[in-house]
């Protein structure tokens, strides 16, 4: 006699059950991921004004070397987003970590701008991927109550690698120089490596949809104390909420029916916001130096900054979660326009203290923009393009940050701190305006 098939929501099992500890340890996981991911983004802004000083060179010409990073950040993202969906979560993050690492600490051997600038591309590649399929692990691991939290916990850690970057920065580069600063920023996700290899499961509603992969998905829910009973018999899986959301599977599927508004939106809101923090990680110190800054304290500017960013990201989470995304956006939007706008009326080098406060206050607006936006895709997205959807956003913005590579040297040669922090304002703005837009923001958890 045939034993009788049960269907199990595979949805229902993980929204509406505990937040283990093994789950927290799958997104602790993906925030160390992220963590080195925004270490070696930075690392090149930190060692920029000493080899413009060791080589002789121009700002102008380190915008390739930027601008090459970042190229490779937007093709990483499209092709982690794609990889993700077809392969799994979890050998997208793995070979993403291995790419960023390999190249970070080849720079160390670099002999002129030209290595630096293919190495940053190779490295961009896994910068570029390591993000959002890491996001996209967090998701699907979090219950919906704590998803939003979870994933900003784990967005946020790119400010945190930041501040990884400038304490590296402060020791290694004054003792070492900045060949050992790559080679240091390199090894250490290396390790991390090995561990996920060990540790690092797929995600469960990726294996809901891979019949030939339900013996492993059974044995992950009874990990993550969801174990099926004995009577349950031959099970089949299902994911009925997000099944009742798709209509198309693919990268069309984004611009499909009432998804394409608040994709277009989204892209422009990645653009803007990334334009701005880029301009940030990648020029703030040079620009400070430029106003007269010694090479220790332009670093401590970004460090600041990057310090904002994460206390920013992890308060705008905690008002989504009571109050939904549309209102805390907008507002984090309009307090990092005003917050620079107020810097452009200060003299930078005779008000150290204020133009420090002014920096870890935009920090603080700009970075919980862009951490909670990564929430607000993995709302607006259903499972089967929600990597899709979350990379592409990203490799989308990636256009603004590469354009972010020109613009820094151009504006900073050009016009000064000034200009500088007019396009770090106006780009703001117009994050605002796209947010403003988008029709699927998240709503407030009641109850």
């Amino acid at each position: 006699m045939t034993s009788p098939t049960t269907t199990i929501d595979i949805g229902k099992v993980l929204d509406d059950g505990p937040f283990t500890r093994f789950q927290k340890l799958i997104v602790l996981l993906t925030a160390l991921a992220v963590i080195f991911d925004g270490c070696d983004t930075q690392l090149i802004g930190f060692a920029m004004p000493i080899l413009i000083k060791e080589w002789g060179l121009t700002r102008a010409a380190f915008a390739p070397v930027v601008a090459a990073g970042l190229v490779g950040m937007a093709i990483g993202a499209a092709t982690a987003g794609l990889m993700a969906d077809r392969f799994g979560r979890r050998r997208a993050v793995i070979v993403s970590v291995v790419v960023f690492s390999v190249a970070t600490a080849a720079i160390s051997m670099a002999p002129d701008t030209t290595t630096i600038m293919l190495l940053r591309f190779i490295a961009g590649l896994g910068i570029g991927g390591a993000v959002p399929t890491a996001s996209t692990l967090t998701a699907e691991f979090s219950p919906a109550r704590f998803r939003t939290l979870a994933i900003t916990i784990t967005i946020l850690c790119i400010p945190l690698g930041g501040m990884v970057a400038g304490l590296l920065a402060s020791f290694v580069l004054p003792m070492f120089g900045w060949r050992a600063l790559f080679l240091v920023g390199g090894v250490l996700p290396m390790g991390l490596v090995v561990v996920m290899i060990m540790a690092l499961p797929e995600s469960p509603r990726f294996l809901s949809r891979r019949p030939a992969r339900w013996p492993e998905l059974k044995v992950l829910l009874a990990r993550m104390s969801r174990p099926l009973s004995a009577e349950a018999g031959d099970v089949q899986f299902v994911d009925r909420r997000e099944q009742n959301a798709e209509q198309h599977a693919g990268f069309s599927a984004l611009f499909k029916g009432d998804l394409a508004l608040d994709t277009i939106a989204i892209w422009f809101a990645f653009f803007m916001c990334l334009l701005s923090v880029y301009t940030a990680f990648s020029w703030l110190p040079t620009m400070l130096s430029s106003e007269g800054f010694s090479i220790t304290s332009a670093g401590f500017g970004l460090t600041l900054y990057n310090m904002g960013g994460a206390l920013g990201a992890l308060l705008c989470a905690l008002m989504i979660t009571r109050f939904g995304s549309r209102v805390p956006l907008l507002l984090c939007c309009l307090g990092a326009t005003l917050s620079v706008l107020l810097l452009t009326r200060l003299d930078l080098s005779s008000n150290v203290a204020a133009t420090m406060s002014g920096l870890f206050a935009h920090g603080m607006f700009v970075n919980a923009v862009q951490v909670t936006m990564v929430a607000l895709c993995a709302h607006v997205y259903p499972t089967s393009v929600r990597a899709t959807g979350t990379a592409s956003a990203f490799s989308f913005g990636r256009l603004g940050s590469i354009l972010s590579a020109f613009a820094g040297a151009s504006v900073i040669t050009s016009g000064g701190a000034f200009s500088y922090l007019v396009l770090l304002a106006g780009a703001m703005t117009l994050v605002l305006l796209a947010l403003a837009v988008v029709r699927r923001h998240i709503p407030a958890i009641t109850g």
